[in-house]
């Protein structure tokens, strides 16, 4: 029998008991091979004579195209008679019910790609009674170039989504960052990365959050590069915690530089306690250093900060060495213990030079290792191999100048041994880069 030939065998209180058998069994057994998707659902009818019928409404759905169909099967018999389904076909039959909370998990199954398990369990809270306002929202997000990944992600993140108007919700938050330079991929990572930014008002939070941050950044361009970075948008406290600072003698092209750095510093809780430790070392907050110590202090919990000192003791710096460093070039307190002592153990043990050495010139400790520290350190070592270089000249020198001045007065600038110099030095980017092709010209 094939499914339109069923579509039009509608059974009614009439029908022998072994038509609605056959309609059953083919229909269990077109489920069962995939052809369609069976919903059911029980309820009682009463007809203009007082008697009561048990009833089954069935509908089918189109696995290809995922939408229920418009046809349904009445299956009907008087609530007195047994129930015409064998119990064996029911394993067949997927049992909805009229609960809108049915709906929203079919919804989220067929027309979002999520999971039995996940569209039941993850999205309890989320209840639709029709698919008006969820099938706005997914056509607004795929029309604003959203992914059905992206999508689907953003969803699960923010049900609330599907129940709200795009129009006044959605839209007006997406025109204000479009008016502001915004291109539509832009928004697209915006949003993806902070779907919450949806929920914050645009009058009350999200405008004054923008104009605040470009009080500092002075341009939308500027200001948009950082919503990028983080969206401070759909943080909390944000004019609040700005104003803490420049109360607190932070000035404002620290606080510029901070939105620049690392815009969700300023988005964190107890600036305050920071800012007054920061003082009570020395710092002070009209100074560019100011922001780079703040940016460190912020950057690390008390447990990583003691680590990266008692780093620091293990090869022979003091307290005092360590406290002074941090006030000469705070962003030596950045680095990570397990670069510290990678660096210092090529330094020590493979330059013979002294770990000291790196607390009178602790912005080393930032260069890259394998990019900088070691090609650099074999050019250096191949002019003193030569008698070119006294081992004890400018330690510091080559590795804090630039690329240009590096290669003009290191590699090229012994015309004799320029070849070498160029080709010992590529060969050594190279494998720093893991590629061949480098070349300097």
């Amino acid at each position: 029998m094939s499914f339109m030939d069923l579509m039009a065998l509608i059974i009614s209180p009439q029908k022998a008991t072994n038509d609605r058998l056959r309609i059953y069994e083919t229909l269990a057994s077109l489920t069962h091979l995939g052809v369609v998707t069976i919903r059911s659902f029980f309820c009682k009818l009463e007809s203009s004579d007082g008697r009561i019928f048990s009833s089954y409404i069935v509908y089918y759905e189109d696995p290809l195209t995922a939408k229920n169909k418009n046809i349904f099967l009445l299956l009907t018999t008087p609530s007195s008679s047994p129930s015409p389904i064998p119990k064996t076909l029911f394993k067949f039959f997927s049992i909805s019910t009229t609960n809108p909370q049915s709906f929203t998990v079919s919804y989220l199954i067929n027309n979002c790609g999520f999971s039995p398990e996940t569209a039941s369990k993850a999205f309890q809270n989320l209840t639709l009674s029709n698919s008006q306002k969820p099938d706005s929202i997914l056509a607004f997000f795929t029309t604003h170039g959203f992914s059905i990944s992206q999508l689907r992600d953003i969803i699960r993140r923010e049900p609330w989504l599907l129940s709200c108007d795009p129009n006044k919700v959605l839209l007006p938050k997406f025109q204000f960052l479009l008016s502001k330079g915004a291109s539509s991929y832009d928004i697209v990572r915006i949003v993806n990365s902070s779907p919450r930014l949806l929920r914050r008002s645009l009058e009350n939070h999200i405008v004054p959050a923008y104009q605040c941050a470009k009080g500092f950044l002075q341009s939308d361009k500027k200001t948009i590069a950082c919503v990028k970075r983080f969206c401070f948008l759909c943080q909390s406290g944000l004019p609040e915690n700005v104003k803490l600072l420049l109360d607190n003698g932070v000035s404002h092209s620290n606080i510029a530089r901070l939105f620049h750095w690392w815009p969700s510093i300023i988005c964190s809780f107890d600036l305050l306690h920071t800012v007054e430790e920061l003082k009570e070392l020395g710092f002070d907050g009209s100074t560019s250093a100011f922001s780079k110590a703040f940016l460190a202090k912020r950057s690390a919990t008390k447990a990583q900060w003691d680590e990266k000192v008692e780093t620091f003791k293990k090869w022979g710096w003091s307290d005092e060495q360590i406290f002074e460093t941090f006030k000469k070039h705070p962003f030596c307190m950045l680095v990570s213990p397990r670069k510290i002592n990678a660096i210092m153990d090529f330094w020590v043990y493979h330059l013979g030079l002294d770990s000291l050495d790196l607390a009178r010139a602790p912005g080393i400790l930032q260069c890259s290792l394998e990019k900088r520290i070691i090609p650099r350190a074999s050019v250096v070592q191949f002019l003193i191999s030569k008698g070119l270089r006294r081992k004890d000249a400018g330690v510091y020198t080559p590795f804090v100048v630039s690329e240009k001045l590096f290669v003009e007065k290191f590699v090229k600038g012994f015309e004799e041994h320029s070849s070498d110099l160029i080709k010992l030095y590529e060969e050594k980017l190279n494998l720093a880069d893991g590629r061949n092709g480098i070349q300097l010209v």
